[in-house]
């Protein structure tokens, strides 16, 4: 048996090996005989690393993808770790860590990447992270957020087989020679003009967001109509403002509802068409809809995509420090295409989306059932929305996150949530629930509001989308709250929306 052993092809006692067969010492040398012989082949014999990759539902499919990665990129190495997901879970997974040869202005730099393998890796795509040095900041941009996550389109369009880790990982040296994510941290007496540059950039960067001080409070609404101006009248009367720009666009189906704002000379509002007077904007909102006389609904979503696309580069080119909000309809999808083309971090670009709900719900739990418990609708602006509650009342002073799920919520969220249902979202209903926005941003409020962020990675959403979740919103932006177990009714409408977003993406023009 032994001899039989010695002699069996390498890919079988391999594929021996990682189904539990303990070889004997003449099958372990012949093993490292083989490994020896085959230098470009991946080792990942180490008991840490057979432990973990023994848990993973492709086993010999991701061995083989890592065995490819390993003989374009050697230096890209294997190694585990503990993972902690957005929802405070951990699992012991499968990373690989080593410097990406990256050419810039005539130089190659070796930035340092960390790219988690999920369970069900290579079907799932990695999460993937820059790994900075102390000597190292990370600036932000469309593909990476100030927590050196990286965003790419292969992440968003992943399908095994077409796509593997050497595809994603040339696509990553592509765009950061493009937009190179990482610059060097420098020294406090620098006298080099390009370090004092690459240190006013770090010092812009908080957290995942913006440092504001000493900054004009100027806010800029896109797009007139009814909606438009009942954000401007809204702000106005909930917000302290030092301006608010309202831009009527001409190529909007919105457009309209400015002159008598000019005729009337409101104070502190300047009415303008065109898009640079919202330069130096705290905070950008657009509720432009563009005009079409197509009759799908996926040529009408493409309309306002190409709206948007003449729009929203220039708008966070004058107003690099802004938080974007967006009100456009659909508004999760719009959020998500503002999100693609603005280059900003997800979370300094939100939608509008479930808010006003949320908000209408905790009040309908604290006056009518007189629960006094703050409650969120989360998920798409659609039938599919789903109630949560938290786990604190209104005045607590203790952290609020979602409420397990318990015998005694459910009836009690669903009667609120059947009491909402006459209730429409009318433009000066939005316009209030804008301002509401507006003002927990302005006013580093940390209030949490239920917007349209990016959902990936919470609650188990593999896929890139945008729904509304419980987030905590002031000046840096956006911070989800954790993720919760929900129902199976809530959880399958949840992934219903999750999969009708995904399909809707994958058929426009970004």
């Amino acid at each position: 048996m032994e001899a039989a052993c010695s002699s069996t092809p390498g890919s079988l006692r391999k594929f021996l090996y990682y189904q539990g067969w303990e070889p004997s010492s003449s099958e372990e040398k012949a093993r490292r005989r083989f490994v020896f012989e085959n230098p470009r082949e991946m080792d990942l014999q180490s008991e840490a690393i057979q432990r973990v990759l023994s848990k993973y539902k492709f086993h010999d499919v991701a061995v083989a993808e890592l065995e490819k990665l390993h003989r374009i990129f050697p230096e890209i190495k294997p190694t585990t770790g503990t993972y902690t997901f957005s929802d405070n879970t951990q699992r012991d997974l499968l990373k690989l860590i080593g410097n990406l040869p990256v050419k810039y202005e005539g130089r190659t730099y070796n930035l340092p990447i960390q790219l988690w393998l999920t369970n069900s890796f290579p079907f799932t795509p990695p999460i993937c992270f820059l790994r900075p040095t102390a000597d190292m900041v990370i600036r932000e941009g469309k593909h990476v957020d100030s927590s050196g996550r990286i965003y790419l389109p292969g992440l968003h369009n992943w399908d095994h087989p077409k796509s593997s880790v050497v595809f994603l990982l040339k696509e990553m040296i592509s765009k950061f020679e493009e937009d190179p994510p990482l610059s060097s941290k420098p020294s406090r007496n620098s006298g080099d003009p390009h370090e004092l540059l690459t240190l006013v950039n770090s010092l812009r960067m908080s957290d995942g967001g913006v440092r504001h001080h000493d900054q004009q409070l100027k806010v800029s609404v896109i797009g007139g109509g009814d909606l438009g101006m009942a954000c401007v009248m809204s702000i106005l009367a909930k917000c302290k403002v030092d301006k608010v720009v309202f831009i009527d666009v001409a190529e909007s189906s919105t457009k309209g509802g400015s002159t008598d704002l000019e005729i009337f000379s409101l104070p502190k509002v300047e009415v303008s068409r065109d898009v640079s007077a919202s330069a130096s904007s705290r905070v950008v909102i657009l509720t432009a809809n563009s005009w079409t006389s197509e009759q799908s609904y996926v040529s009408v979503v493409q309309a306002n995509v190409d709206l948007y696309r003449g729009m929203v580069p220039n708008l966070v080119r004058l107003s690099p420090a802004a938080i974007v909000v967006v009100a456009s309809q659909p508004v999760d999808i719009m959020t998500h295409v503002a999100w693609r083309q603005s280059g900003l971090p997800p979370t300094r670009v939100i939608g509008a989306g479930c808010n006003l709900d949320s908000e209408r719900l905790s009040y309908i739990l604290d006056i009518n059932l007189n629960t006094h418990k703050q409650a969120w609708v989360i998920g798409e602006l659609s039938d599919n929305k789903v109630p949560v509650m938290s786990n604190t009342g209104l005045s607590a002073s203790m952290k609020s996150e979602i409420a397990g799920r318990s015998s005694a919520t459910k009836p009690l969220l669903d009667r609120a949530f059947d009491m909402m249902k006459n209730r429409g979202q009318r433009s000066w209903s939005v316009g209030l629930s804008i301002a509401d926005i507006t003002n927990s941003i302005l006013t580093d409020q940390k209030k949490i509001h239920s917007i349209s962020t990016l959902a990936q990675g919470w609650g188990g959403i593999g896929s890139e989308v945008f729904v509304s979740l419980p987030c905590i919103l002031g000046a840096n932006g956006s911070t989800r709250l954790a993720g919760t177990t929900l129902g199976p009714e809530e959880d399958s409408k949840l992934m219903d929306s999750v999969s009708s977003l995904s399909n809707l993406m994958s058929q426009i023009r970004i």
